[in-house]
């Protein structure tokens, strides 16, 4: 199981260098909205994830498939991309839409974080929809973790550093060692103050203001939803996939 003492937590993409994880797992965290809609998508049957850095990589992977096979998924500043199949709220990501499918996503934030994370040892891609397959694989395994919260362009996002937070509780038990790194205090501390009202919390923090006319009003209660789905998206060979399926 890994241990607390070496865990650590970064707020943002640009907070952390591609070497600050090597050899480590890494849980990719991003609530509002990849994580919530990657795992949705894996429970809803999905075949696979392709995450990418930008949209004209993600044009390219798909010139290279069957069109019934693919489909282009993702966001810009909270706007669906135009001309991709669908967006990034994971209400969109119903199993009559993506099962059988490869997603190639592409989002502001977290397919970034995913592809920075690259020299992890272990990555996986968490949200409150999948926390106790997030702690189960965290306890599975004795490497050093880093949670890493996508924020928004370089900065701290509340509903990341709550989920970051909440995984720290819950492997402490609720009760904090002293020999921790402040970024895991910071975020136990979050969570320790909101865990009773999370929904509400999330509901007004800067990203759900600011994505307020831009996703269905069912977006945020579902992402509050914890241990919805029992899966664990990881990463193999460049692809996420269900390491639960």
């Amino acid at each position: 199981m890994a241990r607390l003492d070496y865990m650590d937590v970064y707020f943002s993409v640009q907070s952390f260098q591609e070497e600050d994880l090597r050899g480590k797992s890494a849980v990719i965290i991003d609530v509002l909205r990849a994580a919530s809609s990657m795992v949705t998508a894996l429970s809803n049957g999905a075949k696979k994830i392709i995450p990418v850095g930008a949209m004209e990589d993600a044009v390219r992977i798909a010139q290279t498939m069957d069109n019934k096979d693919y489909l282009l998924c993702g966001e810009q500043n909270g706007h669906k991309i135009e001309g991709f199949h669908l967006g990034n709220s994971p209400l969109e990501y119903t199993e009559d839409v993506v099962t059988d499918k490869t997603l190639i996503i592409n989002t502001t934030n977290g397919t970034k974080a995913i592809k920075k994370a690259a020299l992890a040892n272990r990555m996986y891609v968490g949200c409150f929809l999948n926390q106790k397959s997030i702690l189960k694989a965290l306890e599975d395994h004795d490497d050093d973790v880093v949670l890493i919260c996508s924020g928004w362009q370089g900065k701290m996002s509340l509903e990341d550093t709550l989920f970051a937070g909440s995984i720290i509780y819950k492997m402490c038990k609720g009760k904090l060692p002293k020999n921790t790194k402040d970024g895991v205090k910071v975020a136990f501390s979050l969570y320790q103050s909101y865990k009773d009202e999370l929904e509400k919390a999330i509901e007004t923090s800067d990203h759900a203001i600011r994505l307020k006319e831009l996703v269905p009003d069912g977006d945020i209660p579902f992402v509050c939803e914890t241990d919805k789905f029992d899966v664990l998206p990881g990463m193999k060979d460049g692809i996420l996939i269900n390491l639960n399926g």
